[in-house]
């Protein structure tokens, strides 16, 4: 929400990007596509709102990775997470990058969100990587839409089933692979750190449940964790080349079931929708 008695915020937002990272080539491969498509959808809303900047919930966004260049942006962001010491690192880190004054940790959590924040006081939510460790991910996914103004976006990360379904097959451990297929939550084992896993099925509906349209769904990391790190970070151009392909298969219906992770962007309902 914006506050009355801060100064004016001079919209003049860093060039930003997640895509290239000369020191952390892997993490770049694990942020691009959503960063991607969250850039495109904030810039939306700001030619829909009329408002230069808008005012964004980062519900679990620890130490910052994705609150600080969307302030970068020229974004006011509320970053709510159950962590002291990542809203520490997630202070120092804005601070380094000259956007304290556009992001404000609190320690919270999805189910006592509204204890910590507005009721509708936000054009965008991120729910990254929060859905996997709350009690009920309905009523999560239920707590973040209610943080929504009339007109909003939700976008919403989330481990998913087929990417470590493969990914335990191919390491040779076909019985894990197995028990995370019949799994309910999608856990290999006891020895599984994920506590739940969704499929795109799930979490469309997780979404629709709340209230809001389904925009788009992106697979994410379909390749990245496949490939040997050694050949990304040493081999000429292998980096931006499994970023393009991983951009292209992003959008593919057919390779969002064998994704890591599931990216879904909710859009609130029009007038003629409701």
């Amino acid at each position: 929400m914006s506050d009355p008695m801060r100064p004016p915020v001079s919209h003049h937002p860093q060039p930003t990007s997640l895509r290239s990272d000369p020191s952390r080539p892997r993490a770049s491969l694990r942020t691009a596509v959503v960063w991607e498509v969250l850039q495109d959808v904030l810039d939306r809303r700001v030619k829909a709102t009329g408002r230069d900047s808008l005012d964004v919930l980062d519900t679990g966004g620890g130490s910052g990775n994705f609150a600080v260049p969307v302030a970068r942006l020229g974004h006011r962001v509320t970053v709510v997470d159950p962590s002291p010491n990542a809203l520490f690192a997630l202070e120092r880190r804005a601070a380094e990058a000259g956007v304290a004054d556009r992001v404000r940790g609190v320690q919270g959590d999805a189910h006592g969100l509204f204890d910590v924040v507005e009721r509708g006081g936000y054009d965008a939510v991120l729910c990254h990587g929060v859905l996997e460790y709350v009690d009920d991910p309905a009523e999560g996914v239920r707590n973040v839409v209610a943080a929504l103004r009339a007109e909003g976006v939700l976008s919403l990360l989330a481990a998913g089933l087929g990417g470590a379904v493969l990914a335990r097959a191919l390491a040779g451990h076909f019985k894990e692979a197995r028990q995370a297929l019949d799994d309910p939550d999608g856990r290999w084992g006891a020895g599984d750190p994920m506590p739940r896993r969704f499929t795109t099925e799930q979490l469309t509906a997780l979404v629709e449940g709340a209230g809001l349209r389904v925009g788009a769904v992106h697979g994410v990391r379909v390749f990245a964790d496949l490939v040997p790190g050694v050949l990304v970070d040493t081999e000429p151009g292998a980096l931006d080349a499994l970023l393009k392909l991983e951009e292209a298969a992003a959008q593919l219906p057919a390779f969002h079931s064998v994704a890591t992770q599931l990216h879904v962007l909710g859009e609130t309902r029009g007038p003629d929708e409701a």
